[in-house]
């Protein structure tokens, strides 16, 4: 697999969180493998290639993938506006958590707390969630820069699924991470749209 490829699952993570994030805001609802897949993501510590950290197959990265082709292709039609706000949020977030190791330190740790969570319990047990969510919060929330999530009130509101809602923006800051330690910059997105669709279209089909 070649590195563009590699890049864009990566990057294809980043806005399969925020895709979710967007549907559980708006309806309540999200697909559970997916998150799993996702909160899976945040355990991989040294993985032999990209595809291994959410678990070998790319299968619930496809909402991924399709926000992201919305937002290379720039086609109103298919451009979905919160999620694309939501990851160009995470690649701007993980900067800044990449100059404090101090954070990147208490972070770690946390995730050896989730790891046993989760061996125990499995990767959507409210308990992770709540770990996770909580991790979010003592971290990437005391950022100046906060993420704004647009939706239902009546869902927002519902303290299971703002939990969940920061538990996936937390996956996201992962893959945003990777996705920049394969090599990725947000310029690609700008100046190299074409290879990217180029490399991004066959993954949709597979």
């Amino acid at each position: 697999m070649n590195q563009i490829r590699e890049q864009l699952i990566a990057l294809g993570a980043v806005f399969e969180s925020a895709a979710l994030v967007d549907n559980l805001a708006r309806t309540g609802q999200v697909s559970e493998p997916a998150v799993a897949c996702l909160i899976n993501s945040l355990l991989v510590r040294d993985p032999k290639d990209t595809l291994e950290v959410y678990g070998g197959d790319d299968l619930y990265l496809r909402d991924g993938y399709r926000a992201l082709v919305g937002a290379l292709e720039r086609d109103p039609a298919s451009l979905q506006r919160d999620p694309l706000r939501y990851a160009l949020a995470l690649l701007a977030l993980e900067r800044q958590l990449d100059k404090r190791p101090d954070m990147l330190n208490v972070m770690g740790s946390r995730l050896d707390q989730v790891q046993q969570q989760v061996e125990h319990f499995g990767p959507v047990h409210e308990n992770v969630i709540a770990n996770c969510a909580s991790l979010y919060q003592d971290t990437i929330s005391t950022f100046r820069q906060r993420i704004q999530v647009q939706g239902d009130m009546r869902h927002l509101q519902q303290t299971n699924n703002a939990a969940k809602i920061r538990a996936l923006l937390l996956t996201g800051i992962r893959s945003a991470r990777l996705w920049r330690q394969l090599g990725g910059h947000r310029w690609q997105m700008v100046f190299s749209r074409g290879k990217l669709l180029k490399e991004l279209y066959p993954l949709m089909r597979t």
